[in-house]
């Protein structure tokens, strides 16, 4: 299957050395009113996409807030899953998520096997995702929610093996996560160690709430940077600029 044009941007975004900022959005915690006004000032700070989910999302709500986000934005929008009553029209794509770090064969693939005829149905992109769980402190939702543990955050070598068997096995992207509102980020050491021996894009999420820190996982090779728990105060989205120009900055390329 020929990569679709979300796919084909990381790609590219990797290969040229540009970084990208996206905004994750969690209906859970806001409403699609909000959503909506996040995402336009999101579109005018330099954003360059969205994911919309979470671990608990109603389907309805999903689909109001995916509706929202859409409505502001030409820019992409993704759907976040933690599950298959998730997959929804209304997006550009999904992150195919494979939760690589665990071992609950239900999210290697257990589940992927349910959704994959709904989402071709659909006609969403699949954008085929390695995902990692990082520890970061207090078990996070999508720990708890998994029934898998994270990676010790003190063994870059676990991850770089880890990145370079989804790399093997065709994977698209690989996602360091450490979890919405986590503690702590993901170290920068497991960024560099896992962007030194992989080709594919990386993005990083989970408690980055500065723009240095954000560009600092740039800096460390990662193509993608999410946040998303740090805005769902209303009154920190002034910042998104900030963050925006400290991502494209901290590119090789200088600009997403």
């Amino acid at each position: 299957m020929r990569p679709g044009p979300v796919t084909s941007a990381l790609g590219a975004a990797r290969r040229d050395g540009n970084a990208l900022l996206y905004l994750l959005l969690d209906p859970d915690n806001t409403d699609a009113a909000r959503i909506a006004a996040a995402v336009r000032r999101a579109h005018a700070a330099g954003v360059d996409g969205f994911l919309v989910g979470g671990s608990l999302s109603a389907y309805a709500d999903l689909r109001e807030a995916l509706a929202a986000a859409r409505g502001e934005t030409d820019k992409p929008v993704l759907i976040f899953p933690g599950g298959v009553h998730h997959i929804t029209p209304g997006a550009d794509g999904i992150l195919a998520l494979s939760l690589v770090s665990g071992r609950n064969p239900d999210t290697l693939i257990g589940q992927h096997v349910i959704a994959a005829p709904i989402i071709r149905r659909l006609g969403l992109e699949a954008v085929a995702t390695a995902y990692m769980l990082v520890e970061s402190g207090p078990a996070t939702s999508a720990e708890f929610m998994s029934g898998t543990r994270p990676l010790p955050r003190h063994k870059p070598d676990i991850a770089a093996a880890h990145a370079m068997a989804a790399e093997m096995l065709g994977f698209s992207l690989i996602y360091l996560e450490a979890g919405s509102g986590a503690a702590a980020s993901v170290p920068v050491e497991m960024v560099r160690a896992v962007t030194s021996v992989t080709d594919i894009p990386v993005a990083v999420g989970g408690g980055i709430r500065t723009p240095e820190e954000a560009a600092g996982k740039i800096r460390a090779g990662a193509t993608l940077v999410i946040v998303g728990n740090h805005f769902e105060d209303a009154d920190r989205l002034d910042e998104l600029g900030d963050f925006a120009r400290a991502v494209h900055g901290a590119g090789r390329g200088g600009a997403a």
